[in-house]
């Protein structure tokens, strides 16, 4: 069997930002409408900083406004909601983001909850998730969006197919699932309690890992001709270096699987594509304008 076709994320991220940069300019012109998104940081972790520097020049250059607003790790609870609540109430704002975790002393889940739920741009808001799961319109979540944008593409039609989501996570595992519903998938949620969860994994047309366990998901573990979407994103030594792998063991995947994507490369760069196509998406529906069909 040949070796598994590669999907490049990296590829199909750079032209949906380059399209989402064009309907940026049209919106601008058309209407003087800039999309801006507000990003929360509470504490000074080094990945944070980095994730939140890495979106707003992703923001910047698709034509659209960005502001960080810094708090320290010691911030109440109160304040971080009232900052929360002044955002909400920020004309120019079309979205916000906290970037998670929170320190310890916050309350992440009630935090969130106070984002004005069309500003909410990482879906993660009680009244978006039930909106998902319901099937009505709602802020979806960046990095399941990706995956499926990811699918699309490579196999059309998604209708019939066996999906299996390995991780049950509010930000990736659950939503991934009711996006995989929508689409008419036979889907199963597994975890780290699945009993025999390698014979669920091998009966999976689409396998989607994300479980943040270093190349977990062996090779055997995949059907034959499978799409695998690998969304862990881990750290290793090997021989005295430091390398990422995901949750699935690519070499021996590739051998198996019809299409995979790699780490890095793979649902990574969609994940912030989609918080542009978020932000996009949110400033036209706050103007009662049509979201962009191209976008």
């Amino acid at each position: 069997m040949a070796e598994a076709a590669i999907i490049d994320g990296k590829a199909f991220a750079a032209s949906l930002r380059a399209r989402i940069a064009r309907q940026v300019a049209a919106l601008v012109a058309r209407d003087g409408a800039t999309p801006g998104l507000a990003a929360l940081l509470v504490g000074d972790d080094p990945a944070s900083r980095l994730y939140v520097r890495n979106k707003s020049r992703a923001l910047a250059e698709a034509g659209m406004g960005s502001w960080q607003h810094l708090m320290p790790a010691d911030a109440t609870q109160d304040a971080v909601m009232a900052k929360v609540a002044e955002l909400n109430d920020d004309p120019k704002v079309d979205g916000i983001l906290v970037q998670l975790p929170l320190p310890e002393q916050l309350d992440a889940a009630a935090v969130l909850n106070t984002i004005d739920p069309a500003k909410d741009i990482d879906g993660f808001h009680v009244v978006n998730v039930g909106r998902l799961a319901t099937g009505q319109e709602a802020m979806v979540p960046c990095t399941p969006l990706g995956c499926l944008m990811l699918l699309r593409d490579r196999l059309g039609e998604l209708k019939g197919l066996d999906a299996v989501v390995v991780g049950r996570s509010n930000i990736v595992g659950k939503p991934m699932a009711q996006l995989l519903l929508a689409a008419h998938c036979t889907v199963t949620m597994a975890h780290s309690r699945t009993r025999d969860l390698p014979a669920v994994c091998r009966r999976a047309d689409i396998l989607v890992v994300a479980v943040g366990r270093p190349e977990m998901v062996r090779g055997d573990w995949i059907k034959p001709g499978a799409a695998v979407l690998d969304v862990g994103i881990n750290r290793v030594e090997r021989d005295g270096k430091t390398r990422l792998v995901g949750d699935v063991a690519f070499a021996e995947a590739r051998e198996v699987a019809g299409a995979i994507t790699p780490v890095p490369g793979g649902v990574g760069p969609m994940t912030i594509a989609c918080l542009l196509l978020n932000t996009l998406t949110a400033a036209c529906r706050r103007r009662g304008l049509a979201v962009p069909e191209a976008a």
